[in-house]
């Protein structure tokens, strides 16, 4: 039977570890191995983790998520990965879908699976996101720069360590898991996609990304600007869409560095290609990209 190891980087996760440790005790098949990688934490991080049977590797400095991660995968044995952050969660029948796939005579190097998003401390509904099976198969590489796939990913651990698994740049840390989808598609790993929801994702104020948001759309233009320089004017209209989308994010935390900078480079890949918006946005953005987006988002401010 093929193995499969939970892989959880983890900081400061005391308080939603058991959570997500249950959730993995509650299937029905077993993983072979539970590792938590833990990042320096100043909490109980690490007598959690152990007193729900992990497995745990401490880390001796801080060095976030995709180093973490890659620790986590040459020490795992098994032959299938499964990375999850500390603070999320897996479906009661989570190993017993996963394992049809692994059981396949043809299996992808890559399974994406669909997930629900749900508010931390309200429990609300956010949002669902699923996968077009076609879209992926037909191009893996456009795919991965238009839709946003965060962590939920089944991965062959050889495929996985073939190349080189996540980026460790340090300009594109906080958005590792998109840089890691596109750097699996572009280096011809195989992809595919369940159909059912597996996991639960939980947004919270606290966790890395919200924490961070400024330095997540740092990391948006430096990724965008990577993948850009990697397949030339291929995708250009996928690339400017994305780095408008980093651009209205941006602003909205207050990062007009990251907009001015996002928003030349969509000059530089396409200046005929426009950002969604009303009429007069786009009369505005024709002149002044820059002030476009700006406006924009102090009238929203405003009226909100």
């Amino acid at each position: 039977m093929p193995t499969l190891a939970l892989c959880i980087p983890a900081y400061n996760a005391a308080w939603c570890l058991p959570r997500l440790l249950q959730s993995a005790k509650q299937q029905q098949i077993p993983f072979d191995e539970i590792l938590v990688y833990n990042d320096c934490s100043t909490d109980d991080t690490e007598a959690v983790a152990n007193s729900h049977g992990a497995t745990v590797i401490n880390g001796t400095e801080r060095t976030w998520n995709p180093i973490g991660k890659n620790k986590l995968a040459e020490i795992a044995t098994s032959e299938w990965l499964f990375f999850i952050d500390a603070d999320d969660i897996m479906l009661a029948d989570f190993t017993e879908k996963i394992q049809k796939w692994m059981l396949k005579e043809t299996a992808p190097d890559i399974v994406l699976l669909p997930y629900q998003c749900i508010d931390n401390f309200s429990d609300e509904f956010l949002y669902e996101v699923k996968y077009d099976v076609e879209d992926l198969k037909n191009d893996s590489v456009r795919f991965t720069i238009k839709e946003k796939i965060v962590n939920f990913e089944l991965i062959k651990k050889e495929s996985f360590l073939k190349i080189g698994g996540f980026d460790i740049d340090s300009k594109i840390l906080f958005i590792e898991d998109r840089a890691f989808a596109f750097k699996a598609a572009v280096n011809g790993l195989k992809f595919d996609a369940e159909a059912n929801v597996m996991c639960i994702k939980y947004y919270t104020k606290t966790s890395m990304s919200s924490a961070n948001l400024g330095k997540c759309f740092e990391s948006g233009y430096y990724l965008w600007l990577k993948v850009y320089d990697v397949v030339g004017n291929k995708y250009p209209n996928e690339i400017c869409y994305q780095l408008f989308q980093n651009a209205i994010w941006a602003g909205k935390a207050n990062g007009w560095d990251t907009v001015k900078k996002s928003l030349e480079l969509t000059k530089k890949i396409n200046p005929l290609f426009l950002p969604p918006g009303s009429r007069l946005f786009l009369l505005i953005f024709k002149l002044s990209p820059f002030y476009a987006f700006y406006l924009r988002e102090m009238i929203l401010r405003y009226f909100s």
